[in-house]
């Protein structure tokens, strides 16, 4: 979808011009692509600590942005092909437990913060166009 229109009413010989479904959609769209950004950098650095423990695992980790939703949202996991990643995620009676997906997003806490606020400071101005069209959307 792209971006909508300014709807312009006149009324009197007065223009108002409204822009609440482009900056709703704009807002929509920054949420999203921040989001993609957290995904990226959680998987990012829990596939470094995956290597540095079992090499196997990190190469199935991936994230998804889903916007069918009223509010999109994050999910960061492991590919059906990693099945066997929850396993070291929680841990079992026989091995120990890894927790590189949750230990990535507690320990980075200030990093998300920090591109939440890059992508959410730019509603309402030209550069939310610019940051929405930088780059394509990409779950890997």
């Amino acid at each position: 979808m792209s971006l909508p229109k300014a709807v312009k009413i006149t009324k009197n010989g007065v223009e108002i011009i409204s822009n609440v479904e482009r900056i709703q959609y704009t807002l929509k769209e920054l949420e999203r692509a921040a989001l993609r950004d957290v995904g990226k950098l959680i998987c990012k650095r829990s596939r470094q600590k995956i290597k540095r423990r079992t090499g196997r695992l990190a190469k199935n980790t991936q994230y998804w942005v889903r916007s069918k939703q009223k509010v999109p949202d994050l999910q960061v996991g492991f590919k059906p092909g990693g099945f066997y990643g929850l396993y070291q995620e929680i841990g079992t009676s026989k091995s120990p437990k890894i927790g590189a997906l949750s230990d990535a997003a507690e320990s980075n806490i200030k990093d998300i913060i920090k591109i939440e606020q890059q992508y959410l400071s730019a509603v309402g101005t030209e550069e939310a166009e610019r940051k929405l069209n930088e780059g394509e959307y990409s779950g890997e």
